[in-house]
């Protein structure tokens, strides 16, 4: 078995013979990986998606898929004398990403347009590609690895560098696709990933990582939401818990669960945060931090790829949380301990030690105060 791709059934050192289809997103981890899987003696084809194309962002450097990065990913996929394709996949992405970003925040929640990506054009048009491109496996720059557990059957873990873990994004990744999905960035830490560029003498050793959501050029999500979901933009008032009106806010949009800043609510004896989003009645509901702990979170379209464990959980409700340890019953996710900042729209990604077992959306929560008064 190749110790980063493995494939079965290889000559061990080589894999002379297989077909490995990379997707190149036209930063330092794709294009490392697209070299790694050239070097293996592997036929390697670079596929890169067109995803979005609006003005400043197709000049960008450090996002994904438009414009300077898609010339990135050409340009190394020659560097490497492999072939490389781009599909414009620009519709679907805008229906399938960029119109349910806007409709979640519109809805009072708070998306996660990395996972929605991952889910439809990523692990599903990609492999539909890579696939009838004839490929053995669809390989990415991903953090985390693909480890054989019990039976030989793949498992999702945590990537080896704390800091570069990318699996609460993957939570999603179905059964099948784990099967046919490689991560040959997973055990590196990303310096290491660099110094290969370099050796290389590819062009992005030194490019900048991806730090925005990729189809907000400036960081100005609001300005996205507003364009295509103008209502969300409208002013309305800030509340405190008791239903008494404290202010006015600009618009929903600029606002998230847990969020401080921008109140602007003078006169409160303690910091005032928000605690949630009315979008029928466009009211901002504001109270104490206390009012941010929750008990448990409820799940919608929970994906599991755990089977056969049995035993004790950890949950992440946010990319940079720290797991926490919790217990997973008819589709709701129970804290040991209040947690805090768990908003409708995010997910919960359950994991037992660095394994990821499944997650899904959360659609509601449980305050913690309630549950104790219960």
């Amino acid at each position: 078995m190749n110790p980063e791709f493995q494939l079965e059934g290889r000559a061990p050192g080589s894999l002379a013979g297989a077909r490995i289809v990379v997707a190149m997103s036209g930063g330092v981890d794709s294009s490392v990986v697209a070299a790694l899987a050239a070097a293996s003696g592997a036929e390697t084809i670079g596929v890169t998606l067109q995803l979005y194309d609006h003005g400043a962002a197709v000049g960008r450097t450090g996002s994904c898929c438009a414009g300077q990065d898609i010339r990135d990913a050409r340009a190394v996929a020659d560097r490497l004398g492999i072939a490389h394709y781009v599909f414009d996949y620009e519709s679907r992405f805008r229906d399938s990403v960029i119109a349910d970003f806007a409709d979640e925040y519109a809805a009072g929640r708070t998306p996660i347009p990395c996972v929605r990506c991952n889910q439809g054009v990523k692990f599903t048009d990609l492999f539909g590609i890579a696939r009838d491109l004839g490929a053995d496996c669809l390989a990415t720059g991903h953090y985390v690895r693909r480890v054989a557990g019990a039976g030989g059957r793949a498992e999702l873990h945590r990537a080896a560098d704390p800091a570069r873990d990318q699996s609460y994004f993957l939570f999603a990744t179905t059964r099948d696709q784990l099967d046919y999905l490689r991560f040959p960035l997973g055990a590196m830490p990303k310096p290491r990933v660099r110094e290969i560029a370099a050796e290389l003498g590819l062009g992005v050793a030194a490019k900048p990582d991806s730090q925005d959501i990729c189809f907000v050029p400036d960081g100005d999500y609001a300005s996205i939401v507003k364009r295509l979901r103008p209502e969300a933009a409208e002013e309305g008032e800030i509340v405190g818990l008791d239903g008494r009106v404290l202010g006015r806010h600009r618009g929903l949009i600029h606002f998230t669960v847990g969020q401080r800043r921008g109140i602007e609510i003078g006169g409160s004896p303690e910091p005032l945060y928000v605690v949630r989003l009315e979008p029928e009645t466009k009211r901002l509901v504001v109270g104490p931090r206390r009012a941010l702990a929750v008990s448990a979170a409820m799940l919608d379209d929970v994906n599991w790829i755990g089977e056969g464990y049995e035993g004790p959980l950890t949950a992440k409700v946010r990319s940079l949380a720290k797991p926490v340890p919790a217990r997973f019953e008819d589709g709701a996710v129970r804290f040991d301990q209040p947690e805090y900042g768990v908003a409708p729209g995010q997910a919960a990604v359950l994991y037992a030690g660095d394994r990821v077992l499944g997650g899904g959306w959360i659609r509601a929560t449980v305050p913690a105060e309630l549950a104790v008064a219960a």
